[in-house]
């Protein structure tokens, strides 16, 4: 049983609290939480206050070299970190491993990257000097998801801290035992009260989010996402946001069936189906259709569900019963709107929060598991008669985040990426890409960049020198 404890003002509060978590393998408690007080809030942020003057002057290159020092102790925590992971949201353990690796990264990416942002000279008159210099915002608030809760926060608390922000943290309630065990060691290489930790509820990100803080980062869902724009909108601060999408792959004619099949399972079925940019909605080419979704059910039958402690284990179970439910109530809505369930669809008897990936064929615009964000192992197909019906039904919807398109011929990936109003479209490849790419989610799927070396421009504030000689 973990005990998470809170940090706040530079002290860890006792550990245990209301708040228990449980393993959703087999049910069993994990984690013991507090819940974070107003008073507590109000102590962070104070706090948080309080240490931004001395950090924000703190050389960049010393923030830097603590950072560096920080991921070394992450990387050498990464089996404790993983296994906590699982224990909390039941993402399989080498999953779970490569995502803390992926955090290691992006940790020692800002490392390097914060010493090296730099604003411009600009060309004034001969006897002054004008510039634009970077400086931190103040305090951030970093608010982040369960479903990959190393990688993510790794990443805007990297940025925030290494552009002289102090930061106050609050993981996710589905995984807050990963979160303070996180915390403990980037807070063994900071000054005190630079980071602190926050635990609970939506409740408690609410009340964070509407503080007197300068930057409230925040991915997750989009409900949440839109009630913290509005809070910033009254606050006067910066609201950066990645929140929900329904992503759509196109299956154009013409390409291997089975290939297609193979991504798709992958986007889909990854973590359960529980991330941001997995594959939410299928279009596919009625020219191939038929040999698509057989290769597509097939698929599902090799994959093997079942605890995350398992090696053995390609789907683990959904992060909690109450979130299986939700993934039930839209494949079965759909169903009894006419669509037609080929493989999964049913809940399994036993412990924990398991859900056999699934597969939807003859489905519509109208469905919620087409229109909405699922975020579970469920791949609902809609057959089209050609590419520009693909292109079209693909770009209608309220999200904005990713696409993938999956096409041998040139002119229908050059139109894709042009034209779908998404922040990343993914031609061939349902992931990958190149380091160092970030893009704007669009819609209801947040603001602004989340990730990557612009990450450390929405991090900061650019102020404007004009520096003139007093008169002779």
């Amino acid at each position: 049983m973990y005990e998470v404890e809170q940090l706040i003002d530079g002290a860890w509060s006792p550990g245990g609290g209301d708040l228990t978590v449980r393993d959703p393998a087999d049910g069993q408690p994990v984690s013991r939480v507090p819940v974070a007080s107003p008073a507590d809030v109000d102590a962070a942020v104070k706090g948080a206050r309080e240490a931004a003057p001395a950090w924000a002057r703190m050389a960049p290159a010393d923030r830097g070299a603590a950072l560096r020092r920080a991921a070394d102790a992450v990387e050498s925590a990464a089996d404790r970190l993983a296994e906590a992971i699982t224990a909390e949201m039941g993402k399989p353990l080498e999953g779970a491993r490569a995502s803390v690796d992926a955090g290691v990264g992006t940790l020692r990416q800002y490392a390097e990257l914060g010493p090296l942002h730099r604003g411009a000279a600009l060309a004034g008159g001969a006897d002054t000097v004008d510039l634009m210099a970077h400086e931190p915002r103040g305090v951030v608030a970093v608010i982040t998801p369960w479903n990959d809760p190393v990688a993510v926060s790794c990443g805007l608390l990297g940025a925030a801290l290494v552009t002289g922000n102090t930061v106050v943290y609050k993981p996710s309630e589905r995984t807050p035992a990963t979160g303070w065990l996180l915390a403990r060691l980037l807070n063994e290489y900071l000054p005190a009260r630079v980071l602190s930790l926050l635990t609970g509820g939506g409740e408690v990100g609410a009340a964070l989010a509407g503080h007197e803080v300068d930057v409230v980062a925040h991915v997750g869902s989009t409900a949440a996402g839109r009630s913290i724009a509005a809070a910033c909108a009254r606050t006067g601060a910066k609201a950066l946001l990645e929140n929900g999408g329904s992503d759509p792959l196109i299956v154009d004619e013409n390409v291997d069936p089975q290939w297609a099949a193979e991504q798709v399972a992958l986007g889909a079925f990854a973590n359960s189906g529980q991330i941001c940019v997995a594959v939410e909605r299928v279009y596919a080419h009625r020219a191939t259709a038929p040999q698509f979704l057989a290769a597509l059910v097939q698929e599902c039958h090799e994959l093997r569900v079942g605890p995350g402690r398992d090696p053995r284990t390609d789907l683990g179970p959904l992060v909690d019963r109450r979130h299986r439910d939700h993934v039930h109530a839209q494949v079965t809505e759909a169903v009894s709107e006419g669509a037609r369930l080929l493989c999964g669809g049913t809940v399994p008897e036993g412990p924990g929060a398991y859900y056999a990936p699934t597969v939807l064929a003859d489905c519509t615009d109208e469905m919620a598991v087409m229109r909405e964000e699922t975020f579970g192992p469920v791949a609902p197909v809609m057959v089209v008669n050609s590419f520009d019906e693909a292109l079209s039904r693909a770009a209608d919807s309220p999200y904005g985040l990713a696409a993938t398109v999956l096409t041998a011929d040139w002119e229908h990936a050059q139109r894709a990426w042009r034209e779908l109003p998404v922040g990343t479209v993914k031609v061939n490849a349902v992931f990958g890409g190149a380091p160092g790419g970030a893009a704007h989610p669009r819609r209801g799927s947040g603001q602004g960049f989340g990730y990557g070396p612009e990450l450390l421009d929405e991090m900061t504030v650019v102020k404007v020198g004009h520096l003139a000689q007093p008169p002779h």
